[in-house]
């Protein structure tokens, strides 16, 4: 699913469906199924380079972190481990999966940007690299992105959504690292720097 590589265990169509349907409720401009996608490419860019320890359980938790998704509530990721939980329960009993451990690596994404580096174990570390690696796209990936974010919070009043956005993003950037792995650090870092610092300015703050 959202990959042309044969994934670490077999998703049901139904199951599949499912997953994909969730992605699209409500209409969204980034956090949809393409956005998973490109997550699913930094999964496997990790597994080809680094490894990882508990593929299967990443490799869930990739595909369901964003599952549930409405721009402005604090549980998203709760309800999307909780959909995570309730679709295994239907369809994956023999994936061999570890749902606590899926349920904390999706968790993890409500705190971007608030992580210590060294609570994070290895695999956890990628995880949450994999989902902000958009922050060293090329930039007219990257400004794409920024612009999809605006057009999710539309219904916040311009100024403060400016406001938060403004916060957030020099948070990431005032940061000594952006990225918790080395693999994303070295690879990542100066581009994500770049685009950050051209978002801000668009904001009004650099």
């Amino acid at each position: 699913m959202f990959s042309s590589r044969p994934p670490p265990f077999e998703l049901p169509a139904p199951c599949e469906a499912a997953l994909r349907a969730a992605y699209a409720r409500p209409p969204r401009a980034y956090h949809t199924a393409e956005h998973v996608a490109e997550v699913v490419a930094e999964y496997e860019r990790v597994a080809d380079q680094v490894g990882w320890d508990q593929p299967r359980d990443v490799h869930w938790a990739v595909l369901c972190h964003d599952a549930i998704y409405q721009a402005g509530r604090p549980d998203n990721e709760a309800r999307s481990a909780a959909l995570a939980r309730r679709l295994a329960a239907a369809w994956l009993r023999g994936a061999g999966l570890d749902l606590d451990r899926v349920e904390a690596l999706i968790l993890l994404t409500a705190r971007h940007g608030a992580l210590d580096d060294a609570a994070l174990g290895r695999d956890a570390a990628h995880f949450v690299d994999c989902d902000m690696a958009i922050l060293g796209a090329a930039p007219a990936r990257f400004d794409a992105y920024d612009a999809a974010i605006a057009v999710e919070y539309a219904a916040v009043p311009s100024d403060a959504y400016r406001a938060g956005r403004r916060r957030f993003l020099a948070a990431l950037l005032a940061a000594p690292r952006i990225f918790h792995s080395a693999a994303f650090h070295d690879r990542l870092d100066a581009a994500a720097r770049s685009n950050l610092s051209r978002a801000l300015d668009r904001l009004g703050l650099s």
